[in-house]
């Protein structure tokens, strides 16, 4: 027997039933609360009064349940670390680039006191809540067990992801509990003057551009962009074929408000676009338009009469002034810059050429599928990487990435995106860098979505997103270097989100009695490196894990140089006198030991003053 044959054997939920008529005959009645969709109540009394119902003080603001929950969320410390992943990177030690794998809200705290203020440019193609996508999972009620499990990685027992279908009670709700705490988390990484760009469809738009004003100020939204996502209609729509997407732009401090605020950079035009330039005399400087040569006002100097090559004689207008000297306008003349018309009898002009022309084009709200790509370009380029074979549904072009970048004005700057999917930020990061001579790094993070075991994906062996971001870096950067042969850098370094390095003794000794305390003589976990450590001392100490490594060995010990002797660490055992004296003549501003490191207490205290003897600037801590 199917379902639809099944007899109800219920009595009739009259509830839901009363709901359905309200919700039918007040709509704007219908809200969110925590148990689900609901009635306003307050609000359906003003309907169906003629006078102002006393009730909640209104102010103008977007709430939903779970707000105030998505704000503590932002604010929760966390004392997960980030763990280098070698093999999966490309020129580990050399490059700035970083690909993150991890839950974004997680990496975004990790990433406060490194990155504070240093981020140009955001961008983030977040999940679009259309029902048919995932949302991410904030859950920290979590219990021991759970937070165990939880390495901010997909897990049959801790999903991050769930789905969120239309009919979901709490269908925006839970988008915007998501969404909120990544924003407020990211406006702290950008610089005075950086900007947010965020990718998002019509079901959200409204609200996010809600969030955005409360989030970075309503005074420093710039723009809401409309992006033509598809060259051609689909004619199954139910109404209207939609052939477009949002692109929200927000800065940290708008130019109007804030000297030092977000300054857009121009488009640079083409001679397609510059009407009116010509090169009638074949100048080898190349296309050029000509000016009025008079002026309004000047002096008695500025009026004098100038002969064509025709043999005219000529005198600036009634009223007017030339616009330079005569010594000056011989000069111009003898560098072909006059311009006396076709026959060479005309009233003089100044010729502008293109090549000089230093302003650009100002970009419009409407950017079209020609100028910056489509979806299915995005999807074409994907293919060309992988052997004709997609992947990604509706990847982002490379074309409209680059806009973003070059509008953004990041030239020599650090770019975000932590909603990565296919990684067409960091493809879109190294060919303009190729193209304009640019020094951007880029920073991608990406939750390591679990593949379809069905999907095409997996069956040619990528387990995750992440797998395949990768993979879709490494191949770009080849195809790039071959093209192009730029110098730039092509590398990447791989961080994974785990649990913290250190025993949970670490953290809380005072949970731990005297007895249970000697099990721990060695705060670090077994299972970790030196590299671990030292990514989680560098997170700790604000410093970015993009800072050049290098690796030396000094008497008879591995020590970790971080940006020459900005950071000294050293992670191995029997710590003594004789190293701090030759670690103090390379004078490092902070250096780092593990606890459970030194030969003894003696040579632990020793180390300490012989360090703030030899080496005073040098700030010394251990772990």
């Amino acid at each position: 027997m199917s379902s639809s044959e099944k007899l109800d054997l219920t009595s009739p939920d009259f509830v839901n039933e009363n709901f359905e008529k309200l919700a039918e005959l007040f709509p704007n009645c219908v809200t969110e609360s925590a148990e689900g969709k609901a009635i306003d109540f307050d609000l359906l009394k003003q309907e169906l009064s003629h006078a102002v119902v006393e009730g909640n003080k209104e102010r103008y603001r977007l709430e939903w349940p779970g707000k105030k929950e998505a704000i503590v969320t932002a604010n929760l410390p966390t004392t997960k670390t980030l763990r280098p992943v070698r093999e999966d990177s490309v020129d580990f030690d050399n490059t700035e680039n970083l690909y993150i794998e991890g839950d974004n809200l997680e990496v975004l705290k990790l990433l406060q006191e490194s990155y504070l203020g240093k981020i140009k440019m955001i961008y983030i193609d977040p999940p679009y809540n259309t029902g048919k996508d995932f949302v991410y999972k904030d859950n920290f009620s979590n219990d021991r067990q759970e937070e165990l499990l939880d390495s901010g990685q997909i897990d049959e027992l801790n999903q991050r992801l769930i789905a969120n279908p239309e009919t979901s009670g709490r269908y925006h709700s839970d988008w915007l509990s998501m969404i909120y705490p990544r924003l407020k988390l990211s406006r702290n990484l950008l610089t005075d003057d950086g900007v947010i760009f965020i990718s998002i469809g019509e079901d959200e738009v409204q609200n996010l551009k809600k969030i955005c004003e409360e989030i970075f100020g309503g005074n420093n939204f710039i723009a809401q962009i409309v992006w033509q996502k598809k060259f051609s209609r689909a004619n199954d729509a139910t109404y209207f074929s939609t052939m477009h997407d949002y692109i929200l732009c927000v800065a940290k401090k708008h130019k109007l408000n804030d000297p030092i605020g977000f300054e857009l950079q121009l488009l640079p035009r083409t001679l397609e676009e510059a009407s009116g330039y010509s090169n009638p005399d074949n100048d080898p400087r190349g296309e050029w338009t000509s000016v009025v040569l008079s002026t309004k006002s000047g002096s008695a100097s500025l009026i004098y009469e100038i002969v064509t090559p025709s043999g005219r004689k000529c005198f600036p207008p009634d009223g007017r002034f030339w616009g330079v000297k005569k010594s000056k306008f011989e000069e111009l003349v003898e560098d072909n810059r006059i311009w006396f018309g076709k026959n060479g009898e005309g009233i003089p002009r100044l010729k502008t050429f293109f090549s000089e022309v230093q302003s650009g084009l100002r970009p419009n709200t409407l950017w079209f599928h020609e100028e910056v790509g489509h979806n299915q370009e995005g999807r074409q380029e994907l293919k060309k990487l992988f052997d004709d074979k997609g992947y990604f549904d509706g990847p982002k072009p490379v074309r409209l990435l680059k806009q973003i970048l070059h509008v953004a004005n990041t030239k020599d700057s650090i770019i975000l995106d932590f909603f990565s999917g296919s990684a067409t930020t960091a493809h879109a990061t190294f060919l303009l860098n190729t193209e304009d001579g640019g020094n951007r790094k880029f920073i991608q993070v990406q939750l390591p979505e679990a593949i379809d075991e069905d999907s095409e994906a997996f069956k040619d062996g990528f387990k995750n997103i992440c797998e395949i971001g990768q993979e879709r870096i490494r191949r770009a950067s080849k195809k790039i270097k071959e093209e192009t042969g730029a110098d730039i850098d092509y590398g990447f370094r791989v961080y994974r989100l785990d649990e913290s390095n250190m025993e949970d003794v670490y953290y809380k000794p005072q949970e731990y009695s005297q007895d249970k305390l000697d099990l721990f003589a060695d705060n670090v976990k077994s299972d970790r490196t030196p590299d671990d450590l030292l990514a989680q001392v560098m997170l700790d100490w604000g410093l970015p894990l993009s800072l050049k490594i290098e690796k030396a060995n000094i008497e008879g010990k591995n020590v970790f140089k971080v940006a020459e002797n900005s950071l000294y660490a050293c992670f191995d055992e029997g710590i003594d006198e004789a190293l701090a004296k030759a670690l103090a003549e390379e004078k490092p501003l902070r250096i780092v030991f593990k606890d459970s490191g030194f030969k003894d207490d003696t040579a632990k205290t020793n180390v300490k003053q012989l360090l703030k003897q030899l080496s005073p600037e040098t700030e010394m801590k251990v772990i």
